[in-house]
């Protein structure tokens, strides 16, 4: 097939296209415009329909769009403008160049929307279940890079920070590679299409707990954990919100630190819409490579940690 792929700069849209390429397909990679982009990717203004059009899709012939594609912070003018309206640009300008497939990589905390994002995303979800293409709207768990933020800390003797006894939340992280695997796999397997598909990686769901523990392990220290309370996160988010009035580019600030608190306090797995609890059982897995795989590539200097816009939290 040959493929427009959206995102293609990121570390699972590098993935993806590497996957695309080993399954026999044509990718051309659409990126927004910034320095250092590889030779023969084409630099698009998302923000511009035109652009979309003559720089991106250029009145050529594609099978189908994969978008890795997501706004860089999360915070409500970014995400509005990325995750909802240059998807919708991309969708329209896709459906009239004939493109009959449509694969999302979107994200599972979607399912309890209380941030900017989850309704951007959602609102862009909507709008192509509803286009009649044939579409696949995958929402992963969580990310190795965005669980590795703490491993420089932990290699340097400092102790594992956590909210509460960090046993608040579970997930099921997903490696880059498998995910991509699972995004290719969608153009071709019809039980992947027309469906909102979440899915974890391989093994149990793990705690922050377990992943502290792991590290320290791998990394042959004894075990110092310190303990955050999620109510400073809460007077941070309160004093940010009161000083936001006077100063209004403290708002961006204030989302952020919302987002922060939504990943320390919700866990990365299906959520039961009659119980209204998450459940690690009813979370598929996919793939073969556990996050613990992951922390022993970087215990061993086999791998580096690229978290880019992931160490916003």
């Amino acid at each position: 097939m040959r493929v427009c792929l959206l995102g293609a700069t990121g570390t699972i849209g590098r993935a993806t296209r590497a996957s695309l390429v080993q399954h026999g397909h044509e990718v051309v990679c659409l990126v927004r415009p910034r320095p250092g982009i590889e030779e023969g990717f084409r630099q698009v203004d998302m923000s511009s329909p035109a652009s979309i059009v003559h720089d991106g899709f250029r009145g050529e012939r594609f099978d189908a769009v994969i978008s890795c594609m997501a706004s860089r912070t999360g915070v409500p003018r970014d995400a509005w403008a990325i995750d909802h309206q240059a998807h919708v640009d991309v969708l329209s300008a896709a459906r009239d160049a004939g493109v009959g497939q449509f694969v999302l990589l979107s994200a599972i905390c979607v399912q309890k929307p209380l941030l900017a994002f989850q309704h951007a995303k959602l609102a862009f979800e909507r709008t192509l279940i509803e286009s009649g293409m044939t579409w696949s709207i995958v929402r992963p768990t969580a990310y190795f890079k965005s669980l590795s933020g703490q491993f420089e800390r932990v290699r340097q003797g400092k102790p594992y920070l956590m909210f509460g006894t960090g046993e608040l939340t579970a997930c099921k992280p997903v490696s880059d590679r498998d995910l991509a695997g699972y995004l290719a796999d969608c153009l071709q397997d019809p039980a992947k299409q027309n469906r909102v598909l979440p899915i974890g990686g391989p093994g149990e769901a793990i705690t922050p707990r377990r992943q502290g523990e792991e590290l320290f392990a791998l990394l042959g220290r004894k075990p110092r954990f310190r303990r955050v309370p999620v109510a400073l996160l809460d007077a941070i988010i309160a004093g940010l919100g009161v000083a936001s009035r006077l100063r209004p580019t403290l708002a961006e600030k204030a989302e952020l630190a919302r987002i922060g608190r939504y990943y320390a306090t919700e866990s990365m797995l299906v959520l039961d819409p009659r119980t209204g609890r998450y459940d690690a059982d009813a979370t598929p897995s996919t793939g073969t490579e556990t996050l613990f795989d992951y922390y022993r590539a970087l215990a061993y200097g086999e791998t580096v940690a690229e978290r880019g816009d992931h160490a916003v939290f």
